[in-house]
């Protein structure tokens, strides 16, 4: 007997290049999900036609895009019909087979109990695992992480571009979906939004499986689109978060360390390149002109991320919210 209190769980599943692998996804999905949605993104394997021709579990809906909208366009429009059809939790799995549909609970999970508003697979908790992961992957990963800690804000989080979510619908709602990534950085870019929310997201331990997926990614077109988008959230979270909705001793010991730094750096560069020129010794003065403005402005900088670390949201959205809402004309954003 279903337990009448158990949350409605759906799973989103995007749909490219992956009827190798989809069929044996959606069975793994356990009887703790009570909707499907296969999200064929104008796939040209003509994913949505081959499941619903072998597929034969009604939790399943096909979705449909005219044109191909990234895996991030993807999500959304799972998002969508979760929240059109009042789903409670909705959980995002890959349709290549890398990820095991048995942990879904371990997703949902922290959501149920109001710990989580959102929940990622972390594929680097268990060191052993770790050994099986390709050691560019490995290297990559841990830089993307430490940009993805600066420009969301989330400083206890690790791998950010694992695609295993599941989300509560409260915070689903809250999400300005036009706004987020469709394609590629779509993973990291829900962070930022997340954390503009305040939404309180929690790393899920999962170990990756490696099959015989092709990757669509291709890191050398992809590194300095990254770049300049971690630089623009990092600069909007940074406005957002300390100067438009709230003012601390942050925001002022970020421009000051800034200025101190910059300072510094300026006058004891143009000093130093001066006396080599002339072959004359820069006067101690001068050097403690330069270090002093230095010391303080790395003080100060050092004292803005220890604040900013400090700030991770640790109170979940959905728990202060009685029921999830819509905007004030009935329809999603």
């Amino acid at each position: 007997m279903t337990n009448k209190f158990q949350p409605k769980v759906a799973v989103v599943i995007p749909c490219y290049k992956v009827t190798s692998h989809i069929l044996g996804v959606i069975g793994g999905i356990g009887p703790e999900v009570v909707r499907i949605y296969a999200v064929d993104d104008r796939c040209p394997d003509n994913s949505g036609d081959f499941i619903e021709a072998n597929c034969r579990d009604s939790r399943v809906s096909v979705l449909r895009h005219a044109e191909n909208q990234g895996v991030g366009g993807a999500v959304m429009s799972g998002y969508r019909a979760a929240i059109e059809d009042d789903m409670e939790v909705i959980v995002k799995v890959d349709g290549d087979g890398q990820m095991d549909p048995s942990l879904i609970p371990d997703f949902i999970a922290p959501i149920i109990a109001g710990e989580a508003d959102y929940t990622k697979g972390n594929r680097f908790f268990d060191l052993e695992e770790i050994r099986a992961m390709p050691r560019m992957r490995l290297f990559g990963n841990a830089m993307l992480s430490f940009m993805t800690k600066l420009s969301s804000g989330y400083w206890d989080l690790f791998d950010p571009t694992n695609g295993y979510t599941a989300i509560h619908i409260t915070v689903a709602r809250h999400l300005p979906f036009k706004k987020i990534s469709h394609r590629y950085f779509f993973e990291t870019d829900m962070l930022f939004r997340l954390n503009t929310i305040r939404a309180v997201v929690v790393d899920v331990p999962m170990n990756a499986k490696y099959v015989d997926e092709v990757s669509n990614l291709k890191i050398s077109k992809i590194i300095g689109e990254f770049l300049a988008k971690h630089v623009r959230n990092f600069t909007k979270r940074i406005f957002y978060s300390y100067y438009l909705r709230d003012m601390s001793v942050a925001s002022i010991e970020l421009p000051l360390g800034l200025v101190f730094l910059g300072f510094g750096l300026v006058y004891g560069g143009y000093h130093w390149i001066e006396s080599a020129h002339m072959g004359v010794p820069t006067p101690a003065g001068t050097v403690m002109m330069s270090a002093l403005p230095i010391i303080a402005g790395i003080q100060f900088l050092l004292g803005f991320v220890g604040y900013d670390v400090a700030s991770v949201p640790v109170r979940p959205l959905h728990r202060n919210t009685r029921k999830p809402g819509v905007n004030k004309r009935g329809k999603l954003v």
